[in-house]
This record gives structure tokens, C-alpha cells and sequence, in this order.
């Protein structure tokens, strides 16, 4: 019986100790959010009173909105994982790198953290808000919503490829990750307003009164774009990669037979040194580390 207690006590304090530290990494991840809808909504509110070129205003749109997230996913990086967007957070879920239960708390965080965002841009520019998303005129839903899809499904799989796992590049992972919403950028913000972010869209949104009816299209495309970019990352892995490319590490190896990746950032898994013991016979089952410390989300 007493056994039995101490198994159960050992077993509530870690599950509070869990909801604690998403709590926290929750917290983070709305400022985190909070501070990429203000830098790049406000650069688009200021572009927005320029008289320049379209090409001109488009360039300076995207390389606003690519820096902006560059810039806090570097500042946050290493302390959470979500990127500032709740279709980025669905996708890692799905891989297992987050759990359910701070998949939720992100998604309550950077819904919250756009509306604060996008409310300050509001507050602290005097031109008319003119940050909202919404499609072109001369297209139609559908054709927003696979917009919005494909380019969602860009971005997770950058996120997924680049920022999952241990290997040489994961530090320079928010790089990858702002060149590719960067590109998005240039195809589709004439078309949709390049979203791929259904919190960016919804923040303006809350604090505009949602001027535009076709909102949804900016929470069904990038949904679907979670579970498309999440696919491709999952036929990757089938395919094995690091043994068609064995000049790269060897991560990808570890996170298809270690189960989820279990750390304070994206970063977790086991290094190629880990993937050599083990094909040599010499696995080390000490667990998942992150630069020779365990780790846990």
C-alpha cells in the first residue's frame, strides 16, 4: 500500500513539474509571438504609407516579415520550440517532438500573443490599420486556400528539416526557417497576404473587428498545410535519409528509433557519435541528451 502511494505522489509531482515547464515555455512562446507580430506587422504598417513600386513595397513586405521572424526565433530559440505559429506547433505535435498538452498551451499562447501584437502596432502607429490579410481580388477561395496550404506546408517542412534534431546546422535553423517564409513571401503576398500563420492572421483580425469574410481561408489552408508539410517530412524519414547522404550527420537516424525528441527547444536527439555506437554495436541507452545534459520536455 505504501508503495503504492509513493509510486502515485512520484507520479502527481512529475506531472506538475511537466505542466509547470509548458507553462513556462508557453509564456515564452507568446512573447515570442507577441514580439514577431509587432516587428513585422509594423514594418508592413509603415511600408504601407510609402508611395513606392509594387516590386518595391513586395520586397520590403517579405524581408520584413522573413527578419522579423529570424529575429525572435533566434532570441527564443533555444528556451522553446513553436515559432511563433500554431500550424508550425500542430506539425511537431504530430511528430511527436511537443506533447498534446503543450501543443494547447502554445496554441493559447500565440493566438494571445498576436492579438497583443498586433494591438500594439495599432496603438503605436497613426496611419489607418492596414495590416489585415485577405485574397486579391481576382482570386477566388479555393484557390486561396491551396495557396495557403502549399506555402504552410513549405514552412513546417523548413522547420521540421532544419530545426528537429541535432546535427551542425540546428543552431542556424531560424535562418533557414526566415529565408523560407522570405520566399513565401514573394509568391503569395500578392495573392493571400502570405499568412501561413493562422495566429498572424487572426491577431489583426481581433483587433480590426474582422473587417474581411473570408478569414476561414486562413485557418483551413494553413491546417491543411500542417498535416501536408508534416507528411513530407514522414516520407523523408521512410526514405531513410542518412543512408542516401552519409556526409551528413546522422540524427535523422536517431529520432526514427528513439521516439520523440525530448528537450527545451526543437533540438534533442542524438548526435551522429550516438548513431556510430550504435551501428558499431556500442548504443549508449542513457537516454536523449542535449549537449551531454538530459533533457525532457
Amino acid at each position: 500500500m505504501s508503495t503504492t502511494m509513493a509510486n502515485n505522489t512520484k507520479e502527481h509531482r512529475s506531472f506538475k513539474d511537466n505542466f509547470l515547464r509548458d507553462i513556462k515555455a508557453a509564456t515564452l512562446e507568446f512573447f515570442g509571438t507577441a514580439t514577431f507580430i509587432l516587428l513585422g506587422l509594423g514594418a508592413i504598417q509603415a511600408g504601407s504609407i510609402n508611395d513606392g513600386s509594387s516590386l518595391e513595397r513586395l520586397m520590403y513586405y517579405a524581408t520584413s516579415m522573413g527578419l522579423s521572424l529570424l529575429v525572435a526565433a533566434w532570441l527564443f530559440y533555444r528556451v522553446r520550440g513553436g515559432l511563433f505559429n500554431p500550424n508550425i506547433s500542430l506539425a511537431l505535435c504530430l511528430a511527436r517532438v511537443i506533447s498534446p498538452t503543450r501543443f494547447v498551451l502554445y496554441c493559447i499562447a500565440q493566438l494571445a500573443g498576436a492579438i497583443a501584437g498586433a494591438a500594439l502596432v495599432r496603438a503605436l502607429t497613426p496611419e489607418p490599420y492596414n495590416v489585415n490579410v485577405t485574397l486579391n481580388n481576382h482570386i477566388n477561395k479555393p484557390q486561396g486556400v491551396f495557396i495557403e496550404m502549399f506555402i504552410t506546408a513549405a514552412l513546417v517542412l523548413s522547420v521540421l528539416m532544419l530545426a528537429v534534431g541535432r546535427h551542425e546546422n540546428a543552431a542556424f535553423a531560424p535562418i533557414g526557417v526566415g529565408l523560407t517564409l522570405f520566399a513565401c513571401h514573394l509568391f503569395a503576398l500578392t495573392y493571400t497576404g502570405a499568412s501561413m500563420n493562422t495566429a498572424r492572421a487572426f491577431g489583426p483580425a481581433v483587433v480590426s473587428g474582422f473587417p474581411y469574410r473570408n478569414h476561414w481561408v486562413y485557418w483551413l489552408g494553413p491546417f491543411l498545410g500542417s498535416l501536408l508539410g508534416f507528411a513530407l517530412f514522414t516520407l523523408v524519414k521512410r526514405y531513410r535519409k542518412w543512408t542516401i547522404n552519409h556526409g551528413e550527420q546522422a540524427t535523422d537516424y536517431a529520432y526514427n528509433n528513439n521516439g520523440r525528441g525530448r528537450s527545451g527547444s526543437l533540438t534533442g536527439h542524438r548526435s551522429s557519435a550516438d548513431y556510430r555506437r550504435e551501428t558499431n554495436g556500442g548504443l549508449d541507452h542513457g537516454g536523449v541528451t542535449n549537449g551531454g545534459m538530459k533533457t525532457a520536455v
